[in-house]
């Protein structure tokens, strides 16, 4: 059976979608999930890295965070540096995580983010959505049912729900976009995410448009000013003549 082609999407937050969704996390009823989703912007690491980690895997005093072969895509160990909005969040977290375990006088959980029960979280699209929605990244749509059919009321009024017009995996290429913008070659890139195969980093390649565009203007602005570029237009009494 030949199964459809899927199209790979290239959604990317811009500055201003990043900072409207750093507000809304900022604000959110439910700080673990909140966390998780800010250590995904920071480090661009998949939701299951993140959901999944434990704390002996990072080196808080190096800034590195070394994940284990058997918690990658790739099963391969995978050893990346941490930005410093990162080593902030995670020190806070495992402070807070030290002194609640003080408190009941048990040891600290070896997971970062953890249920009631004590296992890692398995999902966070329930915050995920409420946190779209408090910063203008979803949309009301018709709610379906199994049958992808509309559900209606006995009416016949069409039932909405709120869907996000953002993946949590996008945050994972706009960390690649952010990068590409500032100039990093494709197998740094690659690297930071733990990919492979280089042509899956070869997707964010098109991204180079905006830096070398910025590069050309560049040297344009040096080689004949706009200043001078307006002295040589004809003016509009010469052209006609």
């Amino acid at each position: 059976m030949r199964r459809n082609p899927e199209e790979k999407r290239n959604r990317y937050l811009n500055k201003t979608e990043i900072a409207a969704l750093s507000r809304a996390l900022n604000h959110h009823c439910e700080p673990m999930s909140a966390n998780a989703i800010k250590l995904l912007m920071l480090t661009g690491a998949r939701r299951g890295e993140v959901l999944d980690a434990t704390w002996e895997m990072f080196d808080l005093d190096n800034g590195v965070w070394t994940k284990p072969s058997a918690h990658t895509k790739q099963r391969r160990l995978h050893r990346v540096p941490l930005n410093s909005p990162a080593l902030r969040l995670l020190r806070d977290m495992k402070e807070r995580a030290t002194q609640k375990a003080k408190e009941r006088r048990v040891p600290i959980n070896p997971f970062l983010f953890s249920g009631l029960d004590g296992k890692p979280l398995t999902d966070i699209k329930r915050s995920w959505l409420s946190i779209c929605q408090k910063a203008g990244l979803a949309e009301k749509v018709e709610k379906c049912g199994r049958n992808a059919k509309p559900v209606k009321t006995k009416d016949g009024t069409p039932i909405m729900t709120w869907r996000a017009t953002v993946r949590i995996h996008d945050l994972r290429h706009s960390f690649a976009s952010i990068l590409v913008s500032a100039g990093a070659s494709l197998p740094l890139i690659g690297q930071m995410l733990g990919h492979t195969q280089p042509v899956t980093t070869a997707r964010y390649a098109h991204l180079f448009d905006d830096p070398l565009r910025r590069a050309a203007e560049t040297v344009g602005e040096f080689i004949l000013p706009e200043s001078q570029l307006k002295t040589l237009m004809p003016h509009t009494a010469d052209a006609g003549s």
